[in-house]
C-alpha cells in the first residue's frame, strides 16, 4: 500500500542518502572483553546503572541510547534503526509487502482510496478508486482520529489471511462490505515511462531497490518498442538504495567492462563493479536529470555516465553521499548501518563531501546554505579545490570529486515561483486534500468529459472553483497571502500542480510527471538541448 503524503507523487517509505552493499569482511570482528578492554568498560556501566540506579531504567532504552550516542560521533551516514524502521526500510527496498493493495490518502479523517493496484487483491475483491474505507474487521477507522499506521497495521498481514472491510462508495446509500483475501504487493521504484516526444523517452527512478534493475530493463523495453533514440533519465530527488541496483542501471547504458564504481575502505579491500554488456541502450543519447537532492546510488549512475562520456549530466551540483554502509543485523531485530567504505567514480573521484564527525546537524544544513550562498542560482559560486581533479575517460574533460557530482549543463533554482503562500499550503496539505475533495466529487464527470490522458492534457484548465477553495481553506488555517501580487505569482505552479493531481487521480503516476515536467526547468533545458543538437 502506498501512502501518499506529500506533492511528490511517488510515495514509498524514502530511505534518505544511503547506500547498502553487502561486502565480505576481511577478518571477523574480534571481541576482548579483557580487564582493559572498552567493551568490557561499557559493559560494567550498563550494569551499574541497571543495578545501582535509584530509578528504574528501561535496559533496552539504555542500551539503544548508548549504541546511537556512539553513532552520533560517526560520520553522518551511520545509523541504528529499531526493528520497526528496519521492517519499514526492508519493504520500501525489498520491493514488496503483503497487504490489500491500496493508494490511499486521509481525506476529513476518512481513508480514501486513490487508486487500488492494478492485479492486486483490492482491485481484484472489486475495491474501485474513490471508495472509502470506514471500517477493518468491524472495526470502525473514520471518524476516529486513528493515526494512519494504525490504520495501516489493520489493513496489512501474513499473504492469504482475509480481512473484512466497509466501503462507502458515491451514489450507494448503503455500507458494502468485502472480504479480502491478503497478497503480496509490489512496491515500484520507477515512477514514471513515457514518450516526452517522438524519438526521445522518459524515465523517473524514484530509489534504488531491490527490484529497480528488472524494472528498468522493462521501462526501456517499452519505450524501445516505442521509437525511443534519446534516453532522458531523472534522477531528480533520487535518494539512493542498493549498490547493486545502481550498477546494474548503469550497466545497461555502458560497454561490457566498462567500470561503473569501486569501493574502498580502511579494513575494506577496493571491490570494483564493471558493466556485464549486453545493455539495451548502449548507443542512443542519453540526458541525465539531477539536482541537490540527487545522491548516493543515484550519483554511482550519474557519475559513471558522465566519467565515460557517455551522456550530459543537467541540473545542480548533487548532494555528495559517498560513503557505503554495511547492514549490521542485530538480535532483536534492529540494525547498525555502519560506514565500511567509500565509493569512486570510473575516474577516481569520491563523492563525499566533506563533513566533521558527530556534527550532522551542520552536514544536514548543507542544502538549505547552498541556498544562502546563491549556489542553486549559479554555478560561479562552486568552487573545488585543484587537489580534487579528475578528468573523464574519453573526451579528457576535466571533472571534479569531494563534492557531489556538477551538472555538464547547470540550470539555476528559479526561487520566485514559489511564494511564501504556495509554500504553506503546500506544507500544510491543503493542496492534495482540496484536490482529493474535487476529483472524489466529479470523478465520473471528468471521466466522461476526457475520454483519454491526451485529452485532458490539452483541454483541462483547473476550474476557479478549485482555486477559491484552496484559498478559503488556507484562510481557514490563517495562510492568506500578503497581497494580491503574491496569490497571483503563486496561481501558475499552484494549478499546474493541481492539473498534475488530477490527471494522477484520474490516470497514474505516468500522467502526473507527463504534466508537471512541462514546467520543471531541468526537464526543459534538456528539451532545449535536444532540440539545439538536431537543428
Amino acid at each position: 500500500m502506498k501512502t501518499m503524503m506529500k506533492m511528490k507523487v511517488s510515495v514509498k517509505w524514502i530511505l534518505p542518502f544511503y547506500l547498502f552493499t553487502f561486502l565480505p569482511l576481511s577478518a571477523q570482528m574480534r571481541i576482548n572483553l579483557g580487564a582493559d578492554s572498552p567493551l568490557r568498560k561499557l559493559q560494567m556501566a550498563e550494569l551499574a546503572i541497571s543495578n545501582l540506579y535509584v530509578d528504574s531504567v528501561d535496559e533496552q532504552k539504555l542500551v539503544e541510547d548508548g549504541i546511537r550516542g556512539m553513532i552520533e560521533k560517526l560520520d553522518p551516514h551511520s545509523s541504528y534503526s529499531t526493528p520497526k524502521e528496519v521492517k519499514m526500510m526492508n519493504e520500501s527496498l525489498q520491493g514488496s509487502f503483503e497487504g490489500i493493495g491500496v493508494q490511499f490518502n486521509m481525506a476529513d479523517d476518512t481513508l480514501l482510496v486513490i487508486q487500488p493496484v492494478m492485479g492486486g487483491p483490492s482491485e481484484k475483491a472489486g475495491i474501485l478508486a474513490g471508495d472509502r474505507i470506514v471500517n477493518v474487521n468491524d472495526t470502525a477507522i473514520a471518524g476516529v482520529k486513528m493515526s494512519r499506521d494504525d490504520i495501516m497495521r489493520r489493513l496489512r498481514g501474513p499473504k492469504g489471511t482475509k480481512v473484512r472491510i466497509g466501503i462507502v462508495r458515491r451514489g450507494i446509500q448503503d455500507t458494502l462490505r468485502f472480504t479480502i483475501t491478503r497478497d503480496k504487493i509490489p512496491l515500484h521504484t520507477i515512477d514514471a515511462t513515457y514518450m516526452v516526444r517522438p524519438g526521445v523517452g522518459y524515465i523517473r527512478i524514484g530509489n534504488f531497490g531491490a527490484t529497480t534493475h528488472d524494472e528498468f530493463v522493462s521501462s526501456l523495453k517499452t519505450l524501445l518498442a516505442q521509437g525511443m533514440q534519446t534516453l532522458v533519465l531523472d534522477l531528480q530527488e533520487n535518494s539512493g538504495g542498493y549498490l547493486h541496483a545502481a550498477v546494474g542501471v548503469a550497466g545497461e547504458l555502458l560497454q561490457k567492462d566498462d567500470l561503473v564504481v569501486y569501493t574502498e575502505g580502511r579494513r575494506t579491500p577496493r571491490t570494483e563493479h564493471h558493466a556485464k554488456g549486453g545493455g539495451l541502450f548502449t548507443e542512443g543519447r542519453v540526458i541525465i536529470l539531477v539536482d541537490s537532492y540527487t545522491a548516493s546510488a543515484a550519483e554511482i549512475v550519474s557519475g559513471a555516465i558522465q566519467d565515460h562520456d557517455r551522456g550530459t549530466i543537467v541540473g545542480r551540483r548533487t548532494f555528495g553521499k559517498g560513503l557505503v554502509q554495511r547492514p549490521i543485523d542485530l538480535p532483536d531485530g534492529s540494525m547498525i548501518r555502519l560506514t565500511i567504505a567509500h565509493y569512486y567514480t570510473p575516474s577516481g573521484r569520491c563523492i563525499q563531501k566533506p563533513y566533521e564527525k558527530g556534527k550532522q546537524k551542520d552536514y544536514a544544513m548543507d542544502v538549505s546554505n547552498r541556498l544562502k550562498s546563491g549556489e542553486l542560482m549559479s554555478a560561479d559560486s562552486v568552487h573545488f579545490a585543484d587537489s580534487l581533479k579528475c578528468y573523464t575517460l574519453n573526451e579528457h574533460r576535466l571533472v571534479y570529486g569531494g563534492g557531489g557530482i556538477m551538472p555538464d549543463e547547470f540550470v539555476p533554482l528559479d526561487t520566485t515561483k514559489y511564494t511564501p503562500f504556495h509554500r504553506q499550503l503546500a506544507a500544510k496539505g491543503i493542496l492534495i486534500s482540496e484536490n482529493l475533495r474535487y476529483v472524489d466529487k466529479h470523478r465520473k464527470k471528468l471521466h466522461r468529459d476526457y475520454q483519454s490522458f491526451d485529452d485532458f492534457r490539452q483541454r483541462f484548465v483547473v476550474p476557479q472553483s478549485l482555486i477559491d477553495a484552496i484559498v478559503k481553506e488556507g484562510d481557514k488555517q490563517n495562510i492568506r497571502p500578503k497581497d494580491d501580487e503574491e496569490l497571483q505569482r503563486s496561481l501558475p505552479l499552484m494549478r499546474q500542480q493541481l492539473k498534475a493531481l488530477v490527471a494522477r487521480d484520474l490516470w497514474d503516476t505516468n500522467s502526473y510527471f507527463a504534466v508537471i515536467n512541462e514546467e520543471n526547468d531541468i526537464m526543459r533545458r534538456a528539451l532545449q538541448l535536444l532540440t539545439a543538437s538536431e537543428q
